[in-house]
């Protein structure tokens, strides 16, 4: 297949996946930008910004980067590597083989593993209790 018809093919497969997401991840931010108060008003420009981010990011991934890659990619077995490539390929690869034995090893140790999530929630909760939380707290002094 030439790299057009690929690219199109892509993207007609990905399209609602892309549309999905991105609209799920805007609805996020919605609370944020109704929120009312000293809280909200911090948050607003926030939201709104990261909105309009991912929107503009969904169009380019809908419409330009399909094509981009039809022009720019091409055949990896065609293509003559450097130094700099086959050492950094041998960079990747030993990065890949240190996830895999990780993951390998978790996996293996399943018992392990929910010890250490469980203590890492009974830690986020202490965190949630001890940090201190100024600006959502009310403004009555403690007594």
């Amino acid at each position: 297949m030439n790299p057009f018809q690929a690219a199109f093919l892509v993207q007609r497969r990905s399209a609602f996946t892309i549309f999905s997401i991105s609209m799920s991840l805007i609805a996020v931010f919605i609370p944020i930008l109704l929120m009312a108060g000293i809280v909200g008003r911090l948050f607003r420009e926030f939201a709104v910004t990261l909105a309009t981010a991912i929107l503009v990011s969904m169009v380019i991934s809908l419409t330009t980067t399909p094509m981009m890659c039809a022009f720019l990619l091409k055949d990896e077995r065609e293509i003559k590597h450097g130094r700099m490539f086959r050492a950094s390929e041998k960079g990747f690869q030993w990065l890949l083989d240190v996830y895999s034995r990780s993951l390998t090893w978790v996996l293996k140790n399943p018992g392990l593993m929910l010890t250490v999530l469980l203590l890492t929630i009974g830690l986020n909760f202490y965190l949630i209790d001890v940090i201190p939380k100024a600006s959502f707290r009310s403004r009555t002094p403690a007594p």
